[in-house]
């Protein structure tokens, strides 16, 4: 993985299922994202949706593929076995292989950012994108303190503003289905 890159990660459950079954699922998950990943990637985004999560990332340094995938393995794995002994159950919770997709173009990046905050609004989960609990829009529209986000980059990357009004109107957006086609999972 080079240095200075925009990727969009994301898996979802095996056959669609349900991958975070109660609240203190999300935050074990989010624990894990900060100890796996975030050495090596800045979180800009993310999403955590019943059966399926989003993140946007930056990476950091120059790392070796192999490692990076490593890293989300583990992290993926360790938090099924988590959740395989609580809810005593076994195999495999998400799909085989994660997806992590470069952002090269600045305008898609930007979709993408927006997208991953608007998803629960779009799986009709909440009325109000600021209600869903488990995205990083809640820390970026100033209705949360979060550390998980490296806020700072992202404004400089993706041109969104530091203003809460002016973020909230910009979030307000509707995205063209057409280009947001591929963060669909």
């Amino acid at each position: 993985m080079e240095p200075d890159r925009l990727f969009h990660i994301y898996n979802r459950g095996n056959n669609s299922q349900t991958i975070f079954f109660r609240r203190e699922d999300y935050t074990t998950f989010l624990v894990k994202i900060r100890k796996h990943l975030n050495p090596h990637l800045d979180i800009l985004a993310y999403c955590l949706m019943p059966n399926h999560f989003h993140l946007m990332v930056h990476s950091k340094e120059a790392m070796d593929m192999s490692r990076y995938k490593q890293d989300l393995r583990m992290m993926l794995s360790s938090y099924t076995r988590k959740i395989n002994f609580r809810t005593k159950r076994t195999g495999s919770l998400f799909q085989q292989n994660s997806k992590s997709k470069p952002l090269e173009a600045k305008d898609y990046a930007f979709i993408c950012f927006h997208y991953i905050h608007q998803n629960p609004l779009r799986a009709q989960l909440v009325t109000e994108i600021e209600d869903w609990e488990f995205g990083s829009y809640r820390d970026y529209a100033g209705f949360r303190n979060g550390t998980l986000c490296n806020k700072e980059m992202a404004y400089q990357l993706l041109d969104i503003p530091k203003s809460r009004e002016d973020f909230i109107e910009q979030s307000k957006m509707v995205i063209d289905p057409s280009k947001a086609k591929n963060f669909f999972l």
